[in-house]
């Protein structure tokens, strides 16, 4: 660790990935989150790395399947409609089992939208914005630093799943600045890869053939591949659950279930509820897949607690898997807005005294 560096957030995961040992980057550039181009543009070479602007999003998709099937490190960043032009691409990574980050600093949709905060790409992130029965492990930060701690993790994770990772955060986690510093530990370097990549027989002192492919024609064989990645995505949920507790302690009479920055105005409001002797829980997934089900079932189900909400900059997509971990134990309600403004803590209070009982 060393002193902590004002950064924008843009930035900071740029800088971020190099300093967990990605020296390798392909992008196009989309608002909000272009500053990391325009900071990488500049840095790579600094360090020896390769910044390359591709002609469109899915050119760009597939120099990523490129690099990664060769076994380099290699990320992106773009937002909502471009990670859209990019999801085949997403699909054949995660069908041929390469490791690769992306990040995607949601704009509002659907469509062009605006340029302004949103959490609406959940449901691109999380149930698979491609086709076919894949999984992305989706973290999601709620600061800068969380940011980029959660970047340096992405590439191992990656790496130890063979499988893609989204970060996903809104335009504020882009455009805010925050100090952060960039933890040493959080440094690897990349394991196993000569037993999977097309890197050549040479390079890794073998005479075996290296083959990266997702077409499988025999109906058995697809069958036997898509059961071989159920099993990571479940070991995902096994090992990679995490989320952040708040106020679970005490009697608390409803549970909040936000993430991302809305999850700090959420905070905020059921800090002031507390100081006015109304006790409010809160669970933030910091992991939006997997999903943290065991946790959420267990707070709801705590007998102080009469209702359930779920607090989003969408239209109420993270609701539908709230819902799911209460499984109607409790009722489980919506609150959230999606134009690119963000509910004040005095907003999210009053709505949380309203529907405090269900």
């Amino acid at each position: 660790m060393g002193k902590k560096i004002l950064m924008k957030g843009n930035e900071a995961i740029g800088e971020a990935a190099i300093r967990a040992g990605c020296l390798n980057y392909f992008a196009y550039p989309i608002t909000p989150q272009s500053e990391v181009a325009e900071y990488l543009s500049k840095r790579m070479p600094e360090v020896g790395g390769v910044f390359l602007q591709g002609e469109s999003e899915v050119a760009v998709g597939y120099m990523l399947f490129g690099a990664s099937a060769a076994g380099a490190r290699v990320f992106t960043t773009s937002s909502s409609p471009g990670v859209s032009l990019m999801s085949e691409a997403i699909s054949y990574i995660a069908g041929a089992q390469c490791p690769c980050v992306f990040v995607n600093i949601i704009r509002g949709g659907p469509g062009l939208g605006g340029i302004l905060p949103s959490q609406g790409d959940y449901f691109q992130s999380v149930k698979g914005g491609g086709h076919g029965d894949y999984r992305m492990l989706v973290m999601a930060p709620a600061s800068v630093q969380e940011a980029v701690e959660m970047m340096m993790m992405a590439f191992p994770l990656a790496e130890k799943y063979r499988n893609p990772v989204m970060i996903l955060g809104d335009g504020l986690i882009g455009q805010m600045m925050e100090p952060v510093e960039f933890p040493d530990d959080l440094r690897t370097e990349p394991t196993d890869k000569d037993a999977w990549a097309t890197n050549g027989m040479e390079t890794r002192g073998s005479d075996k053939r290296n083959l990266v492919k997702s077409l499988y024609l025999d109906p058995e064989m697809l069958n036997n591949h898509n059961l071989h990645l159920k099993a990571k995505y479940d070991q995902m949920r096994r090992e990679e659950v995490r989320y952040e507790p708040f106020n679970l302690d005490g009697d608390y009479r409803m549970l909040v279930i936000s993430y991302g920055t809305m999850s700090r105005v959420c905070k905020t409001a059921v800090e002031n509820l507390k100081a006015e002797g109304l006790e409010v829980g809160m669970i933030r997934p910091q992991t939006l897949f997997p999903f943290p089900e065991e946790e959420i079932r267990e707070a709801a189900g705590k007998e102080s607690c009469k209702s359930v909400i779920s607090i989003e900059m969408s239209m109420g997509q993270m609701v539908e898997d709230v819902e799911r971990c209460v499984r109607g134990r409790r009722p489980v309600t919506w609150y959230g807005k999606c134009g690119g403004e963000v509910p004040t803590p005095e907003e999210i209070m009053q709505v949380i005294k309203e529907r405090i009982d269900g």
